[in-house]
């Protein structure tokens, strides 16, 4: 996997817990932490705080799901 694949898959989901990503792309949830900040550092994504829902089944506990967001870029 590389990053724009999973620049495409955030900014078309619009928000993606980590668990989900590592189950979409077959990855270990520490090596898309490492691409995830690449993206925040961009300013691409950012990570919810804990306790956020996911909006989901509701079966997680809230506070142990690390879910992160896509910033829609502004035109400059």
């Amino acid at each position: 996997m590389i990053l724009s694949e999973l620049t495409a898959y955030l900014a078309e989901r619009k928000r993606a817990s980590l668990i989900d990503l590592s189950h979409r792309f077959g990855s270990d949830p520490e090596a898309l932490r490492g691409m995830l900040a690449i993206l925040e550092r961009k300013g691409r994504a950012r990570r919810l705080p804990a306790g956020t829902t996911c909006s989901g089944c509701s079966k997680c506990d809230p506070a142990s799901i690390e879910i992160y967001e896509w910033v829609k870029s502004t035109p400059r």
